[in-house]
């Protein structure tokens, strides 16, 4: 069995704007997460549980930062739509 590509990375312009304002230390956890979110997609917890539609856009927290992503299934990458840090 071939092990599937992990999925890309796009972001979106306000999310890149966040990342390039991150202190180092909160950008390094930033990839960290994404790294893993890359590698399976939907481990991280659905943005809205009750929308029924919405399995694809996922939030991830990690301590004082929180990353909410879309799965774009077709086209194999991931929509970094927000960054919050509260640092």
């Amino acid at each position: 069995m071939t092990a599937q590509q992990p999925y890309a990375v796009r972001f979106s312009a306000p999310a890149a704007k966040v990342l390039d304002a991150l202190p180092e230390h909160a950008e390094d956890t930033v990839w960290d997460v994404l790294d893993a979110a890359a590698i399976d997609p939907w481990g991280f917890g659905q943005f809205n549980a009750d929308d029924l539609e919405g399995g694809d856009v996922r939030h991830a927290t990690v301590g004082q930062l929180s990353i909410t992503y879309w799965i774009h299934r077709p086209l194999h990458h991931l929509s970094i739509l927000t960054i919050t840090w509260l640092g």
